[in-house]
């Protein structure tokens, strides 16, 4: 059964200069690779988390599904005006949400989204939990139905570090992937190329992508050298 978890406070908003506005939309059908925005260092967020929150718009609404323990939605909250729902499953981290005063859903994303309606968000996001979901065709194909714009951020199997890790044998640990071979929850991993051309065959078009090594945003052979990738789509 679905729990719906709610903890309702005063948000006081502030405005802070430094942070940067969220780029125009790019035009039908181009790719912008966002080599220029950083992660902000005085963010308490992930550093894909804090580069995706300036893509986000001021005062959109915002689905975050599997949202962990909230701090995205927090810090949207508090500096951009926006307002939305997390979805997650795992029971301390739903009590985290609601601690941090976010509303949360406790619910399995796979379990699908059909509990909102189509365009009920301006932006939906998938942060580095996309390649633990047995099903992603369809939970991409759903958040493209409940939002106009779409946010997932993968780690890059194709990192060099993965590549000689296999030559020696071993398969690859790391900071995005921190599990063993025997306990890792991660069922679907791809490369950069592998996951542009999925989104092509699902009819979803990159509106911007960034490439992150060790945090820090990278623009030469992504493929190789980055860590995490970030994407923004749209159906269309």
């Amino acid at each position: 059964m679905t729990r719906f978890c709610w903890k309702i406070r005063n948000i006081t908003r502030s405005s802070d200069p430094t942070l940067s506005e969220s780029q125009p939309n790019a035009p039908q059908g181009a790719i912008v690779s966002d080599t220029t925005t950083r992660p902000t260092q005085q963010l308490p967020l992930r550093p894909d988390l804090a580069l995706i929150a300036q893509w986000i718009p001021q005062g959109a609404r915002v689905l975050d599904l599997g949202c962990g323990d909230g701090a995205l939605l927090d810090y949207l909250s508090r500096e951009r005006g926006c307002t939305g729902y997390g979805v997650e499953i795992d029971d301390a981290r739903v009590l985290a949400c609601v601690r941090r005063g976010v509303d949360v859903i406790q619910r399995d994303i796979e379990a699908g989204l059909g509990m909102f309606g189509a365009g009920a968000f301006d932006v939906v996001v998938l942060s580095m939990a996309l390649q633990a979901t047995h099903q992603t065709e369809k939970v991409l194909a759903e958040m493209s139905q409940v939002a106009a714009q779409g946010i997932v951020s993968i780690p890059n199997f194709g990192h060099w570090y993965h590549a000689w890790s296999i030559l020696m044998g071993r398969m690859p640990v790391s900071r995005e992937m921190p599990y063993q071979w025997y306990d890792t929850p991660n069922l679907h991993l791809a490369t950069v190329r592998d996951f542009e051309e999925f989104l092509a065959r699902l009819e979803l078009s990159i509106i911007r992508r960034a490439f992150l090594a060790n945090g820090q945003p990278i623009a030469r052979l992504p493929g190789l050298r980055a860590t995490q990738a970030i994407y923004s789509f749209r159906r269309g």
